[in-house]
């Protein structure tokens, strides 16, 4: 088992979230909670190399590995998600 961490700007972007897809959100969460054995979940490349993202609907969840940790480092919506 993995314990999933939020940096304070993911923290932030998840509280902006409506009621619904903030639901949808902390449901993905507790998934990767039981790393590595998440399925969705895709190494990013170029820039990104070393992340991961895994999806739901149209947002996006970026997350790197440290350890036992699990670090979420960005939550928003696949329009210009990566473009930051």
């Amino acid at each position: 088992m993995a314990r999933v961490v939020l940096t304070a700007q993911a923290q932030r972007e998840l509280n902006e979230l409506g009621r619904k897809i903030h639901y949808r959100i902390t449901g993905v969460l507790l998934r990767l909670e039981g790393w590595p054995a998440v399925s969705g979940a895709k190494p990013l490349r170029h820039g990104l190399a070393g992340r991961f993202r895994i999806r739901t609907g149209d947002y996006r969840i970026q997350f790197y590995l440290n350890g036992q940790e699990v670090i979420v480092e960005k939550i928003g919506h696949r329009d210009g998600f990566y473009g930051d």
